[in-house]
């Protein structure tokens, strides 16, 4: 016997428009991301700058829109300074973030050159934590003043004689965080990350801002931290930022499929407070979200507490990601799409063998996590617009989160292709799910693809050994009568069901 589930699609039934940057992810100088990840100049595969093009033809496919860099906790100790001129010159640092050893041959310079080469736009984040205004008013001036003044000509002298453009840029990394390097009570912030926007927006007018929010929904301070930081800030910034991360440590796989509801109720909290402040301050403009750190996170915890200190790209935070992490990832796709209206910028954290999608092996190969495949859905068929789909599921309770709804699902709607996208999770393990849906808004679309991810065991994984032990697949259709929707989800699987107009 199956669960049974509803959806209305409605063209009235409007989230919001989805922003493409919904779909970024996150390079810091952690691990191997960058050496051995993006860049490895011995690579049989590595191009003229030291590329993997195997790496970027992955990140391609994923059509990731914008990466944030340099940090993390890395760029609140980070002088920007020793990543550009001659690699030569640049000298070695100890990051203490991650007690590892940073050669500086990456900087910004070179990861700008590797996201036009991915198709991907920066998002640049300075440094709060032992620096403050002036650097960050240089480095604007350095990656987007076109030339005749002292840092612009600098950057022109190292070889990019145009300006780099860089629109979104990150008022620090989790601020409230005591293990981040110069963490400051809210006021400290506050007050710091205003006059460090004024000097930014005054170099260039052009740019938009992300204020720290809280590290996670957990801490002490949460909800006070976004009021005071807001308070500071609301005149001179664009987003806020989100930060979360969730694993199975107790092995409980319902809770752990669960805890997108908790994603959801984030979000919802810090868009009332955004909106109180913009009440309270008589403001015109609504403060935007940008969840900029999200994805699994804790299989690797272990191993990294056994690392030595002061290497050079050691494997720091390499979770091999399984089935049931990837059905997670699914649903927090799908809160994202939820709170497109307000959720603007996103970034799975992050994008290569550190809590990864995409893995490599230092001089071999590279292959695709499970995690990989939710996010390569969403990012090419989640365009367009947002819809909530009035969804009727039965739910099953848990004593930490509350009731958890058995199908999680949004709709998309992408006007300029005709099609109507719905992606979906059964998180039932032993139940398919029959879902129904009344196609009232979009009379004549049909059932044109159904594409699957599901495995038996809920540990699988891909190695490189085995790189598609965990893969899509496309499920026989029955294109319908335009008038109604019935489909079957397998149990435990992620599901991307295509539709469109009957000709």
């Amino acid at each position: 016997m199956s669960i049974q589930a509803t959806i209305t699609l409605d063209r009235d039934s409007r989230i919001g428009e989805i922003d493409p940057r919904l779909y970024g992810s996150f390079i810091e100088h952690l691990g191997r991301a960058v050496y051995g990840g993006i860049y490895e100049p011995g690579h049989p595969t590595a191009d003229d700058e030291g590329f993997r093009t195997d790496v970027l033809d992955l990140v391609r496919a994923l059509n990731v829109t914008i990466v944030r860099y340099p940090g993390g906790n890395f760029v609140s100790g980070y002088d920007w300074e020793d990543g550009v001129g001659p690699r030569s010159a640049r000298p070695s640092r100890l990051d203490l973030a991650w007690r590892s050893l940073e050669p500086n041959q990456v900087g910004v310079n070179e990861f700008v050159s590797w996201c036009r080469k991915a198709g991907a736009e920066p998002m640049m984040a300075v440094n709060l934590g032992t620096r403050g205004p002036d650097a960050a008013r240089r480095l604007v001036e350095y990656c987007n003043h076109s030339g005749g003044s002292a840092w612009s000509d600098q950057r022109r002298a190292h070889g990019y004689a145009a300006p780099h453009g860089i629109k979104l840029w990150c008022l620090g990394n989790e601020m409230d965080g005591p293990w981040q390097i110069g963490a400051k009570t809210a006021e400290e912030y506050g007050r710091v990350a205003c006059e460090t926007a004024k000097v930014m927006k005054w170099v260039d007018p052009t740019i938009e801002l992300v204020v720290c929010g809280s590290s996670h929904l957990a801490m002490p301070t949460f909800g006070q931290w976004e009021i005071t930081a807001l308070n500071h800030t609301y005149e001179h910034v664009d987003y806020i930022s989100l930060h979360t991360y969730y694993g199975n440590r107790d092995g409980n796989t319902p809770r752990f499929l669960g805890r997108s509801v908790q994603m959801d109720q984030f979000i919802a909290k810090v868009v009332r407070i955004c909106d109180d402040i913009k009440a309270r301050k008589g403001g015109k403009k609504d403060i935007h979200l940008s969840f900029d750190e999200w994805n699994v996170w804790y299989h690797s915890n272990e191993a990294d507490r056994k690392q030595e200190p002061w290497q050079v790209a050691p494997p720091l935070l390499e979770d091999i990601y399984n089935f049931e992490d990837a059905l997670v990832v699914g649903c927090m796709l799908i809160t994202l799409l939820k709170h497109a209206d307000r959720v603007k910028i996103a970034c799975l954290a992050q994008l290569v063998n550190v809590i990864a999608p995409i893995m490599t092996v230092t001089g071999g190969g590279a292959w695709r996590q499970t995690i990989y495949y939710p996010f390569l859905h969403a990012s090419n068929l989640g365009r367009g617009t947002a819809l909530d789909l009035r969804a009727q599921s039965p739910v099953y309770d848990d004593p930490e989160i509350g009731p958890i709804p058995y199908l999680e699902a949004v709709g998309t709607l992408d006007p300029a292709q005709e099609a109507l996208t719905l992606f979906a999770v059964n998180r039932s393990p032993e139940q398919d799910l029959t879902l129904t849906g009344d196609l009232r808004g979009f009379a004549g679309y049909r059932v044109a693809q159904h594409t699957v991810l599901r495995h038996d065991d809920p540990h699988a994984t891909n190695t490189l050994a085995h790189p598609n032990a965990v893969t899509p697949s496309a499920l026989p259709v029955a294109p319908g009568d335009g008038k109604s929707l019935h489909i079957t989800l397998p149990r435990f699987s992620w599901n991307v069901v295509r539709l469109v107009k009957s000709s």
